[in-house]
């Protein structure tokens, strides 16, 4: 399979081809990033044919295709960015995907799949016209489509991240792939009960809660800084109980192997650097996994759904169909592949803990609402406070 990669990031998309197609199954033809720390990654780790900075000024795609993949940037699609939409400066830059293929089109080589990852805040915003341009351009040309929004816990990691995966085709049904599988969500038999992720960046509009994983690991916060949530390790005895996981947990969490970002540092002294930042905004291994495995072995699917009438966001899960959207009645769960619990991946003994100027902001924050109601957590907060004060460190 030759695969390209616009706003390709770290590579996620094009690893996890790679993982479940096998390396000598997939050939990465080109890969467009413009972020130098990205780009060290994505050098030292793949050999792509062609290699380009800026989707901007790139004018042709290579011959046969297979797929183009495009993680574009959520900057101003996410709650966590700026909303703008998807007119906005960064997330506008998608428009260059559609130009690419028109063009290849024209030349009688438009690839046969196409594959775009976003996040789920683009069904909502400004009544999903984020979405509505996407199919419009999928349908004007001769793509048939189908999204389908996911969790990455479904693919084993510790990490609560919901992403829409649309994929189209010119010749097969993107259904085949999106919807063969559904495993229903995940039961709470899977999660353990001694860890629960939340981001202490927060703490006022919400927490991001969640049982044996983290919230959705992210390239930015409501502060202005890229950090990794929090971790609760309830019970911890001895040891700091609210911890930050180190960015090759943040890694794991990602699907990734530990390590996989350390050429980004460059000569960087800072703490993480980039790291953070780059394993935030990437596309979790197992998902892309998941899809080319489906792409290799279409599953059965009888095209079923009822039509959306479209008014306010649009389902979690649909396909076009002559000018209708067809909403499909599937969970975010395809399938439930063995669970890595986060007391696995990270070590809460040599964890760093979260610092008392950081607790105390969060802390602050968490007392004026009325959020973080978890039996023991609030008072986990104080310990945390009261343990990481001066005074305290000092005695």
């Amino acid at each position: 399979m030759r695969i390209a990669g616009l706003f390709a990031g770290i590579g996620g998309i094009e690893h996890g081809f790679r993982e479940a197609l096998g390396p000598n199954q997939v050939e990465t033809v080109l890969l467009c990033e413009n972020w130098p720390p990205a780009v060290r990654v994505l050098r030292s780790h793949f050999e792509a044919e062609y290699w380009h900075d800026d989707v901007t000024t790139l004018e042709v795609l290579p011959p046969n295709l297979d797929l183009l993949a495009a993680g574009f940037p959520c900057t101003d699609l996410s709650q966590a960015g700026r909303t703008a939409g998807i007119a906005g400066q960064q997330s506008g830059l998608v428009y260059k995907l559609f130009e690419l293929v028109e063009g290849a089109a024209r030349a009688g080589a438009a690839p046969e799949w196409l594959l775009i990852e976003n996040v789920p805040n683009m069904l909502a915003l400004s009544r999903g016209e984020a979405m509505r341009y996407l199919v419009t351009q999928l349908d004007a040309l001769g793509y048939r489509w189908a999204y389908r929004v996911v969790d990455s816990r479904f693919t084993g990691v510790p990490q609560r991240r919901r992403r829409v995966i649309l994929l189209a085709s010119r010749e097969q049904d993107p259904g085949a792939v999106l919807f063969a599988d559904d495993a229903g969500t995940r039961p709470e038999s899977d999660y353990s009960e001694d860890a629960f992720g939340f981001y202490w960046t927060e703490g006022l509009r919400g927490l991001g809660w969640a049982q044996d994983a983290v919230p959705t690991l992210k390239g930015g916060s409501t502060v202005g800084i890229p950090s990794p949530p929090a971790i609760w390790a309830k019970h911890a005895t001895a040891t700091p109980q609210m911890i930050v996981p180190g960015v090759e947990d943040a890694e794991v969490m990602q699907g990734f192997p530990r390590g996989w970002t350390a050429a980004a540092e460059g000569d960087s002294l800072r703490r993480n650097g980039p790291r953070y930042k780059l394993v935030g905004n990437a596309v979790t291994v197992g998902v892309a996994q998941w899809v080319a495995s489906r792409l290799r072995t279409p599953g059965d699917w009888a095209g079923e759904g009822s039509v959306w009438d479209q008014r306010g966001a649009w389902p979690v899960a649909a396909y076009g169909e002559r000018d209708k959207v067809i909403a499909v009645g599937v969970s975010e769960f395809p399938r439930h592949l063995p669970y890595t619990h986060l007391r696995d991946v990270v070590e809460v003994t040599t964890a760093r803990p979260v610092s008392h100027r950081g607790i105390a902001g969060f802390r602050s924050r968490l007392m004026r609402g009325n959020l973080g109601r978890y039996p023991g957590f609030r008072e986990a907060v104080d310990a945390h406070f009261r343990a990481t004060a001066p005074a305290a460190m000092a005695g």
